[in-house]
């Protein structure tokens, strides 16, 4: 199980100084298996050769020299039962552990209105069988989670929705499913639209909504045993791309998830505030925000995995990878080279630094490697 207990702790303005100047962020990064394949769009055909699982676990293998730690899949159609071995031995020579497995519930035609909560019920029965066949594999093969994107759940019109019903159609059946296979740590991953015109759960304050509601519901007696002792069994797997989407501040978001003990992973990227899903390499749009992000979890001491979510359409994903977590890592020497006691004092003390945190970024950045 997941221990998400620590990212609930408050800390006194003379402990997080103290904290921030011993704790750093481990940057031990994840990639996704899908963007090792080029896919089309509904405008163009693929860019590139198409490949294998088994070869682009090959290319995946080459990334452990940039820190990539974790790999993530879809089931069943990336990862299987037929195929886990691939990925015992992708650990196995180089480390690169399996660390999240999600349902493969948003692509299939079968679900044109909805997955887990679609109101025709032998879908909704077909997406739940796909969940529940993923929870074993994750507690099988020692994932340490489910990620549950709901992109093709929500609605088109508002009018006319029975709202209640969409989100009671959902909750029940991940709670049904998790109490199948009870002892696995599940997160959602909010995104305000697309593909469907209208996500289900659009902000974080739904995922966090919608993950109470989900742990209310839960019926066995291991996952309520799990929840009594402080373990949180359904967290979220926020997206920086799609935070920005819906006008939030990632800072802010990533920091309200943990607050409730549920930030059980972060995918990274950078996106154009609104618009459409872009994608785009960390730090080529929004670079002071990324900052920002990841000065939050620092604070919050986050134990996590940095999981690299992008579409390098047009960059082969190999060095995609190296461009993503050379930035990262940059940035993470930013971040802790910062006097944190004057920024914490800006804080507690704003009649006294007006404007001193536009100038202590503005040195950061003028001596930062000099």
């Amino acid at each position: 199980m997941l221990d998400l207990r620590y990212q609930r702790v408050r800390r006194s303005r003379e402990d997080l100084i103290d904290h921030l100047y011993k704790f750093n962020l481990d940057m031990k990064f994840t990639v996704g298996i899908w963007y090792f394949n080029p896919a089309p769009s509904r405008f163009h055909e693929p860019y590139g050769k198409s490949y294998t699982i088994e070869e682009r676990l090959n290319i995946i293998a080459e990334t452990a020299e940039y820190g990539v730690k974790g790999i993530e899949a879809h089931y069943p159609n990336e990862i299987n039962e037929d195929n886990i071995d691939l990925y015992r031995r992708l650990e196995k020579e180089t480390g690169i552990k399996l660390v999240n497995i999600g349902p493969n519930i948003f692509y299939s035609r079968d679900f044109e209105f909805g997955s887990l909560s679609n109101p025709i019920e032998k879908y909704r029965k077909k997406a739940k069988e796909i969940l529940v066949n993923c929870l074993k594999l994750v507690k099988e093969s020692g994932a340490s989670h489910c990620g549950i994107w709901p992109g093709i759940d929500g609605y088109t019109y508002s009018f006319g929705t029975p709202f209640y019903q969409m989100w009671d159609l959902f909750e029940e059946t991940v709670a049904e499913a998790m109490d199948e296979v009870p002892g696995v740590t599940v997160a959602i991953e909010p995104k305000p639209y697309e593909p469907v015109p209208n996500n289900i759960y659009r902000t974080t304050a739904d995922g966090i909504l919608a993950a109470r509601d989900i742990e209310s519901r839960l019926r066995s007696d291991v996952n309520r045993r799990l929840l009594e002792e402080g373990y949180t069994l359904v967290g979220l797997q926020p997206e920086i791309g799609h935070i920005l989407m819906g006008f939030e501040d990632p800072a802010y978001a990533l920091s309200r998830i943990a607050r409730d003990g549920r930030l059980v992973h972060v995918h990274w990227n950078s996106q154009p505030l609104g618009n459409y899903d872009q994608d785009l390499n960390v730090g080529v749009v929004g670079w002071e925000q990324a900052e920002a992000a990841l000065y939050a979890l620092k604070m919050i001491g986050y134990r996590g995995y940095i999981g690299i979510d992008i579409n390098p359409e047009r960059i082969p994903p190999k060095k995609a990878v190296e461009i993503n977590t050379t930035v990262l890592r940059i940035m993470n020497e930013r971040i802790n080279s910062l006097p944190h006691e004057k920024i914490i004092d800006c804080y507690y003390n704003p009649e006294e630094h007006r404007g001193d945190l536009e100038l202590i970024l503005a040195e950061a950045r003028r001596f930062f490697r000099q």
